[in-house]
């Protein structure tokens, strides 16, 4: 005999019906606020729809909660219901209201960047970019300046959420849970590779108006020096971790043309010079009419005078950094340097607030992407000399990056390191021989020793001493010093005189003569020399 049918629902049947009915409780709602907000009636139903996104279950009603959300905030932003003089104690009542609740939805979407679903992760994020250019054009629509305005409190709101990544709603409830392992919890306040790469390719790194606030608002106070390391130890790797792959700055002001916000692409007016600039002008512009009416005729002043520059590579804004607005800044190619330059400055000194492991894991990452995108930008490179002579204590991998970085910054910038050298010759060690990047270190080592301004005495400190290494080195690093060697003596002649003498030798210039020729004559690995010359 068949057995009955159940005569309750199974457990799945009842989980999607009340999808069902959520979905359409969501939509019914979002009906009403719509047609309220055109109507001018209550907005009342707009706390319950927040409710039902922050008390979701499920990711899918969590989706379409959110987005009807944010389709009804889009149309309230629209009409300026959020920005613009208050007509009356009531609209100012209804306004601070409507702030209270879309500020709610922003730390929804804020902690949804840490939620298990990554869907939801990057809609959130999604939307938040969508909600600061509706607002930022509110506000520049509703506001008493001329100038296009950026609304910063909601992209400070976004910055935290991506540096500081507090936790998701949805997953607090569903562990409800504590753990006492601190580094389960770092983990859990670190920024998801997802989210991070998005942001980064979306808005990051193409469009500079994005860039600049970040930059900003990623070393301000309230980020850097209001949250302490006891209190968020992961804001340093989170924003390390954003500016580490930061590869299109631009080095032109003609390369600052994408914008997020547009009405921040409308050309900004020109800064106030002072009145002398303005006289010495005059006279020049005197000066020069009178020199053109002399010469008009003369034909050799075409071939005298230099080409005129392109369009595109004309200079755009050069007045002092500190004397210009928001907007001035955002079409200056010295603004951009100069907050990109202090959000490095701040955080590096935050970089070596953990664990010793911690510091030269952060370290290697820097020192990777510093000498090709961090200081071509910076606006006085010499200003992270402290940092950079500080990481060559590390030794190993870190100290040898370190040290490359320093040569660059003496070559190029005119950095006045005399221990350099010094430095150098205390990495020549036993250690250094079987160390994983070995090819990398002989590589620079011949690059700081390449100088033939060097004194000959120095060229052959670091020629015997690694000589001397060679005696018990494995066969894969003595394939190198042997070329690496001979390269030295070559490059510098004076050395010549420590293989070849005509004078009589000494019991130690005899020793160190038969070391280096048998290290250079013979293939196979070279014997301990004799003290017989």
């Amino acid at each position: 005999m068949p057995p009955k049918p159940a005569s309750l629902p199974s457990s799945s049947k009842k989980r999607k019906t009340r999808d069902d009915d959520t979905v359409r409780t969501i939509q019914d709602l979002e009906k009403q606020l719509t047609a309220a907000v055109n109507s001018g009636s209550s907005l009342n139903p707009l706390a319950d729809l927040l409710d039902i996104a922050l008390e979701a279950e499920t990711a899918a009603q969590a989706s379409k909660a959110i987005y009807a959300l944010y389709r009804v905030f889009v149309v309230i932003i629209t009409r300026n219901l959020l920005s613009g003089p208050d007509a009356s104690e009531e609209a100012k009542a209804v306004r601070t209201w409507l702030l209270d609740r879309l500020h709610a939805y922003v730390d929804l979407l804020a902690g949804l960047l840490k939620d298990e679903e990554p869907t939801l992760k990057i809609s959130a994020l999604d939307i938040l970019f969508s909600l600061q250019k509706h607002l930022s054009s509110a506000l520049t629509r509703t506001g008493d300046s001329k100038q296009p305005q950026f609304h910063g409190s909601h992209f400070r709101k976004i910055v935290s959420a991506l540096l500081l990544c507090p936790p998701s709603p949805r997953t607090s409830r569903s562990k409800k849970r504590k753990t006492d392992d601190d580094d389960d919890e770092r983990e859990e306040r670190t920024l998801d590779h997802d989210v991070r790469d998005h942001f980064v390719n979306t808005w990051f790194s193409v469009n500079d108006d994005i860039r600049w606030f970040f930059l900003r608002d990623g070393s301000h106070s309230i980020l850097i020096s209001k949250h302490s390391y006891t209190n968020a130890p992961q804001l340093p790797g989170n924003l390390l971790s954003i500016l580490e792959r930061l590869t299109t700055f631009p080095t032109k002001a003609s390369e600052l043309n994408s914008w997020w916000v547009q009405e921040l692409g409308a050309k900004p007016p020109k800064p106030k010079r002072s009145t002398t600039d303005d006289d010495e002008d005059d006279d020049a512009d005197a000066d020069a009419a009178a020199a053109s009416a002399d010469d008009e005729d003369d034909w050799r002043k075409f071939f005298d005078d230099p080409p005129a520059k392109p369009a595109e590579e004309k200079k755009g804004i050069t007045a002092r950094v500190h004397t210009l607005t928001i907007h001035q800044s955002l079409h200056s190619l010295a603004a951009h340097k100069a907050v990109f330059t202090r959000a490095w400055l701040a955080l590096l000194p935050q970089l070596s607030r953990g664990s010793l492991e911690q510091t030269k894991a952060y370290s290697l990452r820097v020192l990777n992407v510093l000498h090709r995108g961090v200081i071509p930008h910076l606006t006085r490179p010499i200003l992270i000399m402290d940092w950079v002579s500080s990481s060559v204590d590390h030794g190993g991998t870190v100290g040898l990056l370190a040290l490359n970085a320093l040569f660059t910054l003496m070559k190029e910038y005119n950095l006045d390191y005399p221990s350099f050298y010094t430095r150098l010759y205390g990495f020549l060690d036993r250690d250094v021989l079987h160390l994983k990047h070995r090819a990398r270190f002989f590589r620079l080592t011949e690059l700081f020793l390449s100088s033939t301004h060097l004194p000959a005495t120095l060229v052959a400190s670091f020629v015997k001493r690694l000589s001397r290494l060679s005696l018990t080195a494995p066969p894969a690093a003595v394939v190198m010093l042997i070329p690496f060697t001979y390269n030295m003596l070559r490059r510098h002649p004076a050395l010549m005189a420590m293989v070849h003498r005509d004078d009589e030798l000494t019991g130690a210039d005899c020793g160190e003569s038969s070391l280096l020729l048998s290290i250079l004559s013979i293939p196979h690995l070279p014997e301990r020399p004799t003290s017989e010359c």
